[in-house]
């Protein structure tokens, strides 16, 4: 988890306070093994909820994408050409990314669907824990701003982050689904999703792109 840590007008390090937007992550990733584990739920109906939130994640980055200000193209290409660190790149990019990253989760719900479906009792709590992800994620996203703001970002890395964020953590799931016999290999299986979550939220605010100054 990271740790935030200003420097006062006498150049002294203040305490430390915690990101706030990796705690409220771990909060309702708590929410969803609780819930899953009261319900008795199998890891196919929760991994709807991790759909949701997969793509809760590529609407934030859109956004980000589309408002940036301060960005770079360094390495990027397309059509084996560079791309400039234009307006019209940008959203071309953009673009791009939302209608990709949109037709990997369709391909990704008609999987699910065949696999498992939620029933009717437990849609709404599905919707409930996948609504505060998209919560959890519309924090992250004004909490970071003005850190974003600072940031020289490199929207190549922005645009394929989403998918290094998202496969291993799906992957490690699907694999867990045949293995997840009980409620202890539920909480285990959802555990260390939690901590991967965490993992990859400190490597995409790191990774990101330099402050200017």
């Amino acid at each position: 988890m990271e740790m935030k840590v200003s420097i006062d007008s006498h150049g002294l390090r203040s305490p430390p306070h915690p990101d706030w937007s990796a705690l409220t992550l771990i909060a309702t990733n708590l929410l969803t093994i609780v819930v899953a584990v009261y319900q008795k739920w199998n890891l196919g109906t929760v991994m709807w909820i991790y759909w949701g939130q997969s793509v809760t994640i590529g609407i934030f980055n859109f956004i980000r994408m589309w408002t940036l200000k301060n960005f770079t193209t360094d390495g990027l290409k397309m059509n084996d050409q560079p791309v400039a660190p234009t307006a019209a790149s940008k959203r071309s990019v953009s673009i791009f990314f939302l209608f990709h990253y949109g037709f990997f989760h369709l391909g990704y719900a008609l999987f699910l669907g065949a696999m498992d479906r939620p029933s009717h009792d437990d849609a709404w709590l599905v919707l409930f824990c996948t609504a505060s992800f998209f919560a959890n994620h519309l924090f992250s996203y004004i909490y970071n701003q003005e850190d974003d703001a600072k940031r020289k970002v490199n929207i190549g890395t922005l645009m394929f982050f989403p998918y290094a964020r998202i496969i291993p953590l799906h992957i490690a799931i699907i694999a867990g689904v045949a293995l997840s016999k009980s409620a202890w290999a539920l909480v285990l299986f959802l555990s260390l999703k939690t901590v991967a979550d965490l993992i990859m939220h400190a490597v995409e605010h790191r990774a990101l792109g330099k402050r200017d100054g």
